[in-house]
């Protein structure tokens, strides 16, 4: 087995960070995962080094500066980053790095692990309501946050047709296999067309129907 990078890119509220954990909790021996870096604040329960390295914006500007970081970007207004250092330590102990990373920083991957080293797999609950209700379920965002997350799933839909494999995520078990399959059939495009894109178009409607509802209720209470 070669190790390979295994990204996982989903809107807020995808659930991607719950399916990479999974997966490194259920397979120890070929997943690792990579802790990025970021400059948001901890929420409740989050220690540093975990989930995250919590960096200031100052200390992650020098860090981006002197190369240490795969891929970078920003996202709702703050900085998120895979550490090259994780990544090959992941690498040299044999198994496949996981990495949960927003869409830009799953470009930046491909850039330099071409599809023989890498997989990029897009996540989405089946229904869009679930995506919307589990945003709006995280107590720890302003009306303007969830409506600027909102804003970004609809614009990360559009880039998932640069993504290898699509995953509905709707069962956690199924889900955490469909990753392992995608990791053993590798990397290039690999999905059932047109049903897939035809699903992928429907969703982006249906999301914005619902985003519009959304935005309609957020303005109502702000009125």
């Amino acid at each position: 087995m070669k190790p390979k990078i295994v990204v996982l890119s989903a809107p807020s509220g995808g659930g991607k960070t719950t399916i990479a954990k999974a997966a490194q909790d259920r397979y120890p021996d070929r997943f690792g995962f990579s802790v990025s870096a970021t400059t948001r604040r901890p929420r409740v329960g989050e220690q540093d080094g975990e989930a995250y390295y919590f960096l200031s914006r100052d200390a992650f500007q020098k860090r981006a500066k002197m190369g240490d970081f795969l891929e970078h970007a920003e996202y709702a207004g703050e900085l998120y980053g895979t550490l090259k250092s994780e990544v090959e330590k992941v690498l040299q102990s044999g198994r496949h790095v996981l990495l949960d990373i927003e869409v830009e920083g799953a470009r930046q991957v491909r850039a330099k692990y071409p599809d023989q080293h890498s997989v990029l797999i897009f996540i989405l609950p089946s229904d869009p309501r679930v995506l919307l209700e589990r945003l709006l379920n995280r107590k720890s965002e302003s009306p303007a946050e969830i409506k600027q997350r909102l804003d970004r799933a609809k614009y990360e839909l559009r880039q998932a047709t640069a993504f290898d494999r699509w995953i509905r995520n709707d069962d956690l078990d199924q889900a955490v296999e469909d990753v392992v399959k995608a990791e053993e059939e590798g990397g290039a495009f690999r999905r059932t067309l047109p049903q897939d894109l035809n699903w992928l178009k429907d969703y982006g409607s249906k999301l914005q129907v619902e985003a519009q509802r959304v935005y309609d209720e957020l303005h109502q209470q702000k009125g």
